[in-house]
C-alpha cells in the first residue's frame, strides 16, 4: 500500500486542449506495470475539451453539474452526475461543461509503451457547440 498526500497544486488546462476555463487536479498515475492515470476536471460553464481522441480508449465518469459530449457525426448528448461514459479507441469526441452550468468528471485513461494517452486535434466550433439540447441550455 502506498499513501500519496495532495501535494500537487490544481492546474489550469492548457489552450490547445481546452477553449474556456478549465481546471485538473491529478488523481491516479500508478508507476508501471500500471497503465491507468485519472484526473478530476473542472469545467466552468461553456468550456470544453477540443475534438481528440484516445489510442486506448477513454472513461468519463461524471461527479457534479451538466455537461455535454459528442462522438464525431453524432448528437450532442447531455450528461449529469453519475452518468459514465465509454469513449471507444480512437473515437473523435469532445465533452464540456453546459453553457449555464460547470461540470465536474473523473477521466480516467490508459496507455502503455505503443501508445499516446490522447491525440488532441481542431477546437470544437461554437456552432458545433451550440448543437446541445434545449434541456442543457
Amino acid at each position: 500500500m502506498q499513501i500519496v498526500r495532495s501535494s500537487l497544486d490544481t492546474g489550469i488546462g492548457p489552450e490547445d486542449w481546452f477553449s474556456g476555463e478549465v481546471y485538473i487536479d491529478p488523481v491516479a498515475a500508478a508507476p508501471p506495470p500500471s497503465r491507468v492515470s485519472a484526473a478530476l476536471v473542472h469545467f466552468m460553464p461553456g468550456a470544453r475539451t477540443h475534438w481528440h481522441l484516445h489510442p486506448l480508449g477513454q472513461t468519463v465518469f461524471v461527479t457534479e453539474g451538466v455537461g455535454l459530449c459528442q462522438r464525431r457525426g453524432g448528437p450532442v448528448e447531455v450528461i449529469r452526475p453519475g452518468d459514465r461514459v465509454w469513449f471507444e479507441a480512437d473515437e473523435e469526441h469532445w465533452h464540456g461543461a453546459a453553457p449555464t452550468r460547470l461540470m465536474i468528471h473523473l477521466a480516467i485513461n490508459e496507455t502503455d509503451d505503443e501508445h499516446d494517452t490522447v491525440h488532441w486535434l481542431e477546437p470544437v466550433t461554437d456552432e458545433e457547440y451550440n448543437r446541445a439540447p434545449e434541456d442543457a441550455l
